[in-house]
């Protein structure tokens, strides 16, 4: 063990010194930090600047603050609908990936756990639908919300933003449950318990990283949609994360 020890330390002693640790570590994160971290320092700094530092260069340095302002702030928050906009956004993010959550849970334990024909070409389907551009589902959901009267509403989104979630969130799953071994629910298939039984409380609590990876990305890909929301969201129902869009309306409108 003694004579291992100097060969186990050897891949790391080229940051023995302070030079090599200045050029290998320090420089590269400092270097990421900057890179990471600039945008949000320039939204905090536009955020609290008067108008007149905004826009004249020639008089202000647009890196840093000579004065300070709450009042953009407040016009947000207090003169325009922009709280409302969050808490839609918030709701329909929350609820559309709840749903499809359960259903990829469902969909992916069935296709990985339930031998039937065709399973592993179910999966393949599945993976392929995720991989149809949005742009081409757009006229056609549209036509559907419009028929089924939730035009307008946050209904149309939280049953829209599913249709591209559960595929990738059963895609994701289907992945985890493969890695979970088949014989822990062959013992509870002879103690006795039920496929539901097993998927509670077995596979469930042992697939809790992937389904809190699959609801991130879930929830991200909801907060972030920006062509199915704005032209089902207009003056009353419009998501603080979605672009106006006259063409989406006069489409719907004109439907």
């Amino acid at each position: 063990m003694a004579a291992n020890k100097p060969g186990a330390d050897e891949g790391m002693r080229y940051l023995e010194t302070l030079p090599r640790r200045i050029v290998t570590v320090y420089v590269p994160l400092v270097a990421f930090l900057i890179i990471l971290l600039f945008p949000f320092y320039w939204m905090a700094l536009t955020s609290f600047k008067p108008d007149d530092q905004l826009y004249n260069y020639d008089k202000y340095s647009p890196f840093w603050l000579k004065d300070v302002t709450l009042q953009h702030v407040k016009k947000l928050l207090f003169d325009t609908s922009y709280p409302e906009w969050i808490w839609n956004t918030m709701v329909v993010s929350v609820v559309s990936t709840f749903l499809s959550l359960f259903a990829s849970v469902c969909a992916a334990y069935a296709i990985e756990r339930i031998r039937f024909t065709g399973a592993r070409h179910v999966g393949m389907l599945i993976f392929l639908a995720y991989l149809v551009p949005p742009s081409i589902l757009f006229i056609p959901l549209a036509v559907t919300v419009f028929n089924l009267g939730l035009f307008d509403s946050l209904w149309a989104l939280i049953l829209t933003y599913p249709t591209f979630l559960i595929p990738f969130a059963t895609w994701l799953l289907m992945g985890y449950f493969r890695s979970i071994p088949y014989e822990l629910e062959e013992c509870a298939l002879i103690d006795g318990a039920s496929r539901l039984q097993i998927l509670v409380k077995i596979v469930l609590p042992l697939a809790v990283p992937g389904i809190i990876s699959a609801g991130i990305f879930a929830f991200t890909l909801s907060w972030n949609e920006f062509i199915s929301s704005p032209h089902r969201r207009t003056r009353r129902c419009r998501s603080a994360s979605s672009p106006s869009s006259s063409r989406a309306t006069s489409i719907i409108g004109a439907r």
